[in-house]
């Protein structure tokens, strides 16, 4: 198993705390917006006097109530096309072990989310990656990129939409044409969608599971960690029409007995938030994805494509490593007793030696941190002795 690259560096951050600096984290996507406080109520005042196994598959009232929450965006399912995770990581693992024998292919699109590298590893999957740039901001690759990398052992395509670690949203008719594909070829298309209500278009975000004649293919990832900033919880949701493959993730849910049962009444109640909570936070997002990508782009050699979803940018810095750049940061700079701790890029990524000069932001912190963070940054690189233009 590889280290994180998201979280290998912690405990240079450690240290350099424990120095007295002060450390901007916009390394993880941990959001700093509070729960919904729906959600945190239905936890305080719940009054079980017994924690019981619930349901392998997930509560039936909870899973009713996702139904209705997808149905509300267009996604036409049943509460049984629906079972609950712990976390979105495990829905995405299930999906991955009931479709796939070991030595199977699934393409994937990179910089890609570095966790999926692990689970496919844990199920003797092999990723075969298709290199997106950011001279173009991540665009989808086009179909004959895709043709290329189909064979017999492919099994399907993964992808994040809105994306992690880039930001990228892709078009209605970009997620079309990857039907097409994946209809043309019998595959599976594995869609996490954990961002969703983080777009920032004035068009509505388009999921895989609107795509016609597709349902046996698509299978859906989702999760409450980002949605409502209750990462901690760790419920998440597989859905898909194809019965086959919910019968299989049902024997796995089994195996491992239960997602958590707190968790699911936060999971629950959060349903009852109420849209003005997601415009407050996506304008939040917005304003802070502006005011990074406005500072970045004021500093000489560094590229900075304009996110347009999730809260996540992949940048190109004028620097030889990104891994000693980072760790360089925690260990030997500091800007007015203040320095960043960002996420190398080259983690994001399969093809080897790609990314060396990129690193991931997750814009998750209040403005004044993240202006404050952006002026270390362009303090760091004017004495970085990697510098490289």
């Amino acid at each position: 198993m590889p280290s994180s690259p998201i979280r290998k560096l912690v405990p240079f951050a450690e240290a350099a705390i424990k120095r007295g600096i002060k450390v901007y984290h916009l390394n993880i996507g941990q959001p700093d917006i509070e729960s919904p406080e729906c959600a945190l109520k239905a936890v305080k005042e719940n009054t079980m006097s017994l924690v019981a196994y619930p349901n392998s598959g997930g509560n039936e009232s909870y899973r009713k109530g996702l139904a209705e929450y997808y149905r509300n965006i267009n996604i036409n399912v049943d509460f049984t096309d629906i079972i609950i995770t712990t976390g979105g990581s495990e829905a995405l693992q299930l999906a991955l072990g009931v479709t796939c024998d070991p030595g199977d292919e699934v393409i994937i699109m990179e910089p890609f989310y570095t966790n999926y590298n692990s689970f496919s590893l844990q199920n003797d999957v092999k990723l075969v990656p298709i290199t997106t740039h950011i001279e173009n901001g991540f665009a989808l690759p086009s179909v004959e990129e895709f043709e290329k990398k189909i064979t017999p052992r492919t099994r399907g395509i993964l992808l994040c939409n809105p994306g992690n670690p880039t930001g990228v949203l892709y078009t209605r008719e970009a997620i079309q044409q990857l039907g097409a594909l994946a209809k043309k070829h019998g595959l599976y298309i594995y869609s996490d969608e954990v961002y969703r209500e983080f777009c920032y278009t004035d068009e509505p975000h388009y999921s895989c599971m609107h795509l016609e004649g597709l349902e046996d293919n698509v299978i859906l990832i989702d999760s409450v960690s980002k949605r409502y900033s209750l990462c901690g919880v760790r419920i998440g949701a597989i859905v898909s029409r194809n019965k086959a493959v919910m019968g299989a993730v049902m024997k796995f849910a089994q195996a491992r007995l239960c997602s958590p049962q707190y968790g699911q009444i936060a999971g629950e109640a959060a349903l009852k938030t109420p849209q003005s909570y997601f415009d407050k936070v996506r304008q939040e997002y917005m304003h802070r994805r502006d005011v990074l990508v406005s500072e970045l782009q004021k500093m000489d050699g560094v590229i900075c494509p304009n996110p347009m979803g999730a809260f996540y940018a992949v940048v190109q810095l004028p620097i030889d490593n990104a891994d000693k750049f980072a760790q360089w940061l925690l260990e030997e700079f500091s800007y007015e007793g203040q320095t960043v701790m960002v996420a190398p890029a080259a983690g994001f990524y399969a093809t080897p030696n790609t990314g060396l000069n990129q690193v991931r932001f997750a814009y998750v912190l209040k403005e004044e941190d993240l202006r404050n963070a952006m002026k270390c940054l362009a303090e760091a690189l004017k004495v970085y002795p990697g510098r490289t233009k």
